[in-house]
């Protein structure tokens, strides 16, 4: 298809041209609701809830004695294939230890300009050191913003992703990172449905597995009625 032909389709979207609006306007969360409005009148910057699997922006977990999960192993920057990840691995001071191994993390960087959420870093970890939140929605003015340090994706002491101010977080974003990760057993194996799998998170303990296909079934059939 040519420039001509391409532009000729866009211009026919245009509403002039009887073309329909297929965005809606979105203040990027300043517009507030009017005191007393109706949710279903008027619903504002409010969003659909997001998908369990949702990839977004990166956290870099912790143990839930306050240890960093990653080892600096560069496992994910191997596998990354859009080449956005870069680690440095260190040795631990044996009196003051970051990660329980013999290694931790010292440089963990993620360039945002370059990341396209496929989560292949997530299934390389060995330590379950990095999930995607449901953050999607984040810009930068900044191309230095864009490139995410380890100070920026570790999480707090509370395990909850650190926010940054061009981030719009929502209620629920950072609930079940990598959610799908957690849908069964190593490789996938499905005799392990239902099967706990995984080491435990600062601030979330050891997250519940994912129930068993025929209780899903239930849950989308009551939804349905």
């Amino acid at each position: 298809m040519g420039y001509l032909e391409g532009f000729a389709i866009t211009i026919r979207q245009h509403r002039l041209f009887g073309g329909k609006q297929v965005t809606t306007e979105y203040s990027g969360g300043r517009r507030a609701r009017k005191k007393g409005t109706d949710a279903r009148e008027a619903p504002g910057d409010e969003k659909l809830p997001r998908p369990a699997r949702l990839h977004g922006r990166h956290v870099l977990n912790r143990y839930e004695d306050g240890m960093e999960k990653c080892i600096g192993c560069e496992l994910c920057a191997g596998v990354c294939p859009a080449n956005c990840i870069y680690v440095r691995g260190a040795d631990n001071d044996p009196e003051s230890p970051t990660s329980p191994g013999e290694r931790f993390g010292f440089v963990y960087e993620i360039n945002y300009l370059r990341c396209i959420h496929c989560d292949m870093c997530v299934e390389a970890c060995p330590t379950e050191a990095i999930t995607e939140s449901k953050l999607f929605e984040f810009s930068f003015t900044n191309r230095d913003d864009a490139i995410y340090t380890k100070a920026e994706l570790v999480v707090d002491d509370d395990g909850a992703p650190k926010k940054m101010p061009w981030e719009d977080w929502r209620l629920g974003d950072d609930v079940d990172t990598s959610g799908w990760m957690r849908a069964t057993s190593p490789s996938g194996d499905a005799t392990f449905e239902g099967a706990v799998g995984w080491s435990g998170e600062l601030g979330h303990g050891v997250r519940d597995p994912e129930p068993q296909q025929a209780e899903r079934d239930k849950t989308v059939r009551v939804v349905e009625r």
